[in-house]
């Protein structure tokens, strides 16, 4: 089995590398659009002309399923990707229903691109799973860029943390790949008073569904 594995930049390496632990029989192919960073602030037609070449040529590589690891993407133009390549496509969004089945406090934060921030998907991820609770995000615009280029910030980190304990959240998504490079820190920020979510064992899982139920 060929997985691809797409991002803006060094969050699908993250990802990548969880899938080819998790499926050492499968050959991973990942591609990157460093030269486009930033994703999380392009409009979604920008997205779209951006990402279908870089799909195709997957496919034409060899790719039998695509995981799309960019959640400015996913939450954007998924569905019309899904209508312009010929593979199966597994998006990553952030974990809305799970944060919000997982609070006691009813108050849960999410960590995100603007993009992914302003779309619809994320509206209706909002909408439909996170009625009645209150959802914090924090301001990360350059969260991106700072981790793609090793420039973390540890106080921009922990003051976003901080800002996300203050309103008594006691869960927290990590909606961009680019964010798993940083779970450790974030984790540590908490004390242990908010559980920390990304969802690359749930795309592993959905990956393992696929790969068992069609013909690849």
């Amino acid at each position: 089995m060929i997985i691809g594995v797409f991002d803006s930049g060094v969050g699908g390496l993250s990802v990548a590398n969880a899938v080819q632990k998790a499926l050492p029989g499968s050959k991973v192919i990942l591609r990157e659009d460093k030269a486009n960073l930033p994703y999380g602030n392009k409009t979604p037609e920008q997205l779209f002309q951006l990402v279908v070449p870089i799909l195709k040529e997957m496919v034409t590589a060899g790719c039998q399923i695509i995981v799309v690891a960019c959640n400015t993407v996913t939450t954007t133009i998924i569905g019309k990707l899904r209508q312009a390549i010929t593979v199966p496509l597994i998006g990553m969004e952030p974990m809305v229903k799970p944060a919000a089945e997982l609070s006691k406090t009813g108050v849960i934060a999410v960590f995100a691109t603007p993009t992914t921030l302003a779309s619809t998907r994320y509206t209706e991820l909002k909408q439909k799973y996170a009625a009645g609770k209150t959802v914090v995000e924090p301001d990360c615009s350059n969260w991106s860029y700072m981790i793609e280029h090793s420039e973390v910030d540890e106080s921009q980190i922990k003051h976003n943390v901080d800002i996300a304990l203050a309103a008594n959240a006691d869960v927290i998504v990590l909606g961009c790949t680019h964010y798993h490079w940083i779970e450790e820190l974030i984790k540590n920020f908490t004390a242990g008073k908010a559980t920390v979510l990304q969802p690359e064992q749930p795309v592993i899982a959905q990956l393992q569904k696929i790969m068992g139920t069609t013909a690849l």
